[in-house]
């Protein structure tokens, strides 16, 4: 029967059998149809049961290793005695280059105090003519003032003998004999006093000269022994490894070198070796001193090597590429292998809690509302429970209370969560 017909049939029928033919028909249709979509539905829920066992939070960091014991080769600390306050590297031998002690490690650039030192020796020059002029003058001065002192002692007696004539003289002339001859007595007594004064003037002049010339002399020295250590040789026998400047940067060839900051390199003991890493603030509340650690190396990562926690910094700091502050962790590498070297980089697998015999579910499977949690649980049907945590970690959460070991919980929540009442937990006695 073809379909034109059959609607033709249906609309002539009276409408009373019309609505009821409607009815059947949309009972029909749709009730399987609702079936079909609920089991689909139901067919599509994903479940999982809780984890028994171990249950361990960590936090992974990415660290750099490092010797934790290490010879520095420095540059001059002389150098801000010197007058030199910034010394630039010229050259340096190629990093992890095993060196003897002696042998040569870097050059810094000699132009600065090279100028200074022919300076210092100009100045050197200056101040010893200074010093020769000052005694020459000292000596022809004092031997000016004894001459007159010596004449002033031969006029001396001459009014004397002048004095002692007059005697016979009258009252004026002896008068002007015994004046002539007390003037000429305090000259002389005068003379002597400035001679005493001269000679303490020409020994301080000297002796003024003399401290800047052993001043300019001891800073030469300074100098000359300073630029015989621009030329750094290994301290003792070790693989150079470059120093960082406070940005983290290497110190290479063109990098500058302070009086306060002198390392060029270090040598660093091997045998001895810990990871620095850089924890961000909201998880260095979880760290602390003796948490054990597991290390892989990037260049190795199926090595897995041990470690502790050894110091945890109280203070934190901005480094390069991060907008937010970061706290130094230490971690003390427990076993010894030779093939780790300084600057390897490390994942770092801390330890921060650990729970045995407990159960755990994933996270995507907790819910929460307010401050409530809760999980769905397949029981007789669909069951919203309250349950109460413990641990978490990145992937799940330790159930303290509201699941069984053999409970299947939904990873999502089902059709039905929206009717579902909440399940409370059990009130402890």
């Amino acid at each position: 029967m073809k379909l034109p017909n059959i609607v033709l049939r249906f609309n002539s029928l009276p409408l009373k059998k019309r609505i009821l033919y409607g009815s059947i028909l949309a009972v029909v249709v749709i009730v399987p149809l609702f079936l079909l979509t609920q089991k689909s539905a139901s067919s599509t829920d994903l479940y999982v049961m809780p984890t028994n066992g171990e249950f361990t939070v960590t936090i992974t960091t990415t660290g750099e290793l490092e010797a934790k014991n290490s010879i520095e080769i420095k540059g001059p600390e002389e150098a801000r005695a010197a007058g030199i306050w910034q010394m630039k590297i010229s050259n340096l031998i190629a990093e992890g280059t095993v060196v003897k002690k002696g042998e040569f490690v870097a050059d810094l650039d000699k132009s600065e105090i090279a100028n200074r030192l022919k300076e210092s020796e100009l100045s050197v020059q200056k101040l010893d003519a200074q010093y020769t002029q000052a005694k020459l003058d000292s000596t022809l001065a004092l031997t000016q003032a004894r001459d007159e002192m010596v004449n002033m002692f031969y006029t001396l007696e001459e009014k004397k003998i002048i004095l002692d004539q007059s005697s016979f003289e009258a009252p004026a002339v002896k008068r002007q004999a015994q004046i002539d001859y007390e003037r000429t007595e305090r000259t002389l007594k005068q003379a002597k006093k400035n001679y005493v004064t001269k000679t303490a003037q020409s020994i301080a002049k000297i002796q003024a000269v003399e401290a800047d010339l052993m001043k300019e002399r001891q800073k030469m020295s300074i100098m000359l022994s300073t630029v015989q250590k621009f030329t750094i040789l290994a301290p003792a026998d070790g693989m150079v490894v470059y120093a960082r400047e406070w940005n983290g940067k290497k110190k290479v060839v063109g990098a500058t070198l302070s009086p306060w900051e002198p390392t060029v390199a270090t040598l660093p003991d091997l045998t001895v070796m810990e990871s620095i890493t850089y924890v961000n603030e909201v998880d260095i509340q979880k760290i602390t001193k003796g948490q054990t650690v597991t290390l892989r190396l990037d260049a190795d990562p199926n090595k897995k090597l041990a470690g502790t926690v050894t110091n945890v910094a109280n203070i934190g700091e901005q480094r390069p590429n991060s907008d937010s502050k970061v706290f130094e962790v230490r971690i003390l590498i427990s076993d010894r292998d030779t093939t780790l070297r300084p600057a390897m980089t490390t994942a770092n697998e801390i330890l921060v809690a650990k729970a045995s015999n407990v159960l755990s579910i994933p996270l995507e499977a907790v819910h929460a509302e307010g401050t409530t949690t809760f999980v769905y649980l397949k029981r007789n049907g669909v069951v919203k429970q309250e349950v109460k945590l413990g641990l978490q970690n990145d992937n799940a959460a330790v159930v303290l209370d509201g699941v069984n070991s053999n409970d299947e919980i939904f990873l999502s929540p089902p059709l039905s969560a929206s009717t579902l009442k909440l399940q409370p937990l059990k009130a402890s006695l």
